[in-house]
């Protein structure tokens, strides 16, 4: 054992850059831990590795006796053979190396080893990544684990959990990929990097990477909403009234949003102008869609949008997309209505809101409270729910699976 332990320090200092002192003191206790209940009965014992040698000994503190002894104690006559002016109550250091320790501490001391390499890439990995977390990293898929993809970035392993992943995209072993470094966890098993593709923030550190007034402070990102792999609206505004903050966004001839839009894998961006007037900003936010005015009710935190005939659907969008994002944007509920059915002032909002979900309540069968909450987070239309995904008007506060799905089987009945 001595010959191959050496060999094995030897190997992991030079290779490894772990100090041999800091690995014989590991070794020491891993090996005291696993082989106590084969060296000694005693309570005080150490294991002692000589750094040259590569030979292990074990030892104990025993109490000096003249009785019979405990497991904690030796008989003075015995100690006297190796300690001749020992005492009675004096404390001896007393080897008690056990004659199969050799084979027991090879084992133990090549685990020992293997947790120390562990622990030392984890430590070089904290140390190499921990002034990156939420930045773009780059990697090298390598495998698949459970719908998880497993990436190679040179100095340490990462993880994109299929959650973080745009659904759309399809990686191989090989591809690059690029994603945003959310935590790095040393201490779980497995890979130490955490990272996504699919939170706003990753859209948003494209957009630094891609434009420099944004890098430079110039342009400011104003808000982000994003379903991840279908649309994302951000909003960006200047202080600078000479820059164009949404030109500045899209570069000469499209090219900057070009490349965030194929780094997403065709993901749709709307850029549109912030705006410190609410009515403008939601009509902003509102955009292809051109909207006739917009009644704000800043007690409930609202807004009632009233579009054309024509326009009601742009506005509402693919299953209430642009409205939802919209909402999500501006952080307010935001509800559309025809230019037809519009509020007459302010004060009637409430009402026209309750009718809208009356209305709803009888065309889906639905109780009208459900049917209100649907009103208030945009789905104000039997054909808005329709369109809708049902994970969509689950993900409603309040709203449970079984009253999805009597809404969603009701608005078919009625197509």
């Amino acid at each position: 054992m001595s010959n191959e332990l050496l060999t094995l320090l030897e190997y992991v200092e030079q290779q490894r850059g772990i100090t041999r002192e800091s690995l014989i003191r590991a070794l020491e206790a891993a090996i005291l831990t696993a082989s106590r209940k084969s060296i000694h009965p005693a309570a005080n014992l150490s294991v002692k590795i000589d750094p040259v040698s590569g030979k292990i000994r074990a030892w104990a503190d025993l109490e000096v006796v003249d009785s019979i002894p405990t497991p904690d104690q030796i008989v003075i006559d015995r100690a006297r053979e190796q300690f001749p002016d020992v005492k009675l109550g004096d404390v001896v250091k007393w080897e008690v190396t056990p004659r199969n320790f050799g084979r027991i501490a090879a084992q133990t001391a090549r685990n020992a080893i293997a947790q120390q390499l562990r622990k030392a890439e984890k430590e070089n990995v904290l140390e190499e990544f921990k002034d990156r977390v939420g930045q773009i990293i780059n990697g090298v898929v390598r495998k698949f684990e459970n719908g998880s993809v497993i990436i190679d970035f040179q100095k340490a392993e990462g993880i994109m959990s299929s959650k973080d992943r745009i659904y759309e995209d399809q990686y191989a072993p090989g591809d690059h990929i690029n994603a945003l470094l959310v935590k790095v966890d040393v201490n779980a098993p497995g890979p130490s990097l955490i990272v996504t593709r699919s939170t706003p923030d990753f859209v948003v550190k494209l957009f630094e990477r891609e434009v420099s007034e944004i890098h430079d402070g110039t342009v400011k990102i104003m808000g982000i909403a994003r379903e991840p792999g279908k649309r994302t609206k951000i909003a960006v505004g200047s202080d600078d009234r000479r820059i164009d903050p949404v030109g500045s966004c899209i570069g000469m001839r499209g090219i900057r949003v070009k490349r965030i839009t194929e780094e997403l894998g065709a993901e749709r961006i709307d850029i549109i102008p912030y705006d410190e007037d609410i009515r403008k900003y939601a009509a902003n936010a509102l955009l292809p869609a051109k909207v006739k005015s917009v009644s704000v009710d800043e007690e409930k935190h609202a807004l009632m949008v009233t579009v054309s005939s024509d326009q009601s659907r742009v506005a509402l969008g693919r299953k209430a997309q642009n409205v939802r994002l919209a909402g999500k944007l501006l952080g307010w509920t935001v509800t559309l209505c025809q230019e037809e059915n519009k509020p007459v002032a302010k004060t009637d909002m409430e009402s026209k809101l309750q009718q809208a979900a009356e209305l709803l309540a009888e065309q889906l069968k639905i109780s009208t409270g459900t049917a209100r909450k649907f009103v208030d987070n945009g789905f104000i239309t039997l054909d808005g729910v329709r369109a809708a995904d049902p994970e969509t008007l689950l993900a409603i506060e309040g709203i449970d699976q079984a009253e999805v799905n009597q809404a969603v089987a009701n608005a078919g009945d009625n197509a």
